[in-house]
């Protein structure tokens, strides 16, 4: 079943939710148990990750072997580090919000789907979703007029590299009439 091959994203996003929910029902009291949290849902999902099975999904946008096990560890372990370290640095600079956490696992989900991605749609979706959480975490100190300065940037370069990738992959698509990868491969190589 094709939930089951994508079961590591399905259990981050909705764990990102329930954290969601449960930073907005607590505030900002509530960052550290969040931060902490996040860093132990991180945790459980590498375990999935590394149990879960391979395969192909949604009919070839999606993709796990042992390649994307092996880039979602590295990933995952990296986003719970990252966490961990973040949130001494945020309550040092008085960035001390329940939203961070949050923000670095929905960009750690937007990699994850990059990473299985097997369709130029798929990847489109997994570089937007990391994207955007990005552009927020760029601008998170509010009252600091370089990070809201570095986030304009950021989401301008954004924008404009997003609109020429979909320019590149509609292109890809006029000429080859496919969006996966192994079909744009067979056109090139010319095998039927």
């Amino acid at each position: 079943m094709a939930w089951t091959i994508a079961l590591p994203e399905v259990v981050l996003a909705v764990g990102v939710m329930v954290l969601l929910m449960l930073g907005v029902f607590r505030g900002n009291q509530s960052t550290g148990l969040i931060a902490t949290l996040a860093s132990l849902l991180l945790l459980a999902v590498l375990v999935v990750s590394i149990t879960g099975e391979s395969g192909s999904a949604f009919d070839g946008l999606f993709i796990e072997n042992g390649f994307t096990s092996f880039a979602k560890v590295l990933i995952l372990v990296g986003s719970a580090v990252a966490i961990v370290m973040a949130t001494e640095y945020c309550r040092r600079e008085d960035m001390h919000r329940f939203e961070y956490p949050i923000l670095m696992a929905i960009a750690t989900l937007g990699m994850m789907m990059m990473v299985s991605a097997d369709d130029f749609i798929a990847l489109y979706l997994g570089i937007e979703l990391q994207s955007l959480s990005l552009y927020v975490l760029a601008a998170f100190r509010r009252d600091s007029l370089r990070s809201t300065e570095a986030s304009l940037k950021y989401f301008v370069l954004g924008a404009l590299s997003s609109g020429m990738l979909l320019y590149g992959c509609s292109l890809i698509y006029g000429f080859s009439g496919q969006t996966s990868f192994n079909g744009v491969a067979d056109v090139l190589t010319g095998a039927d």
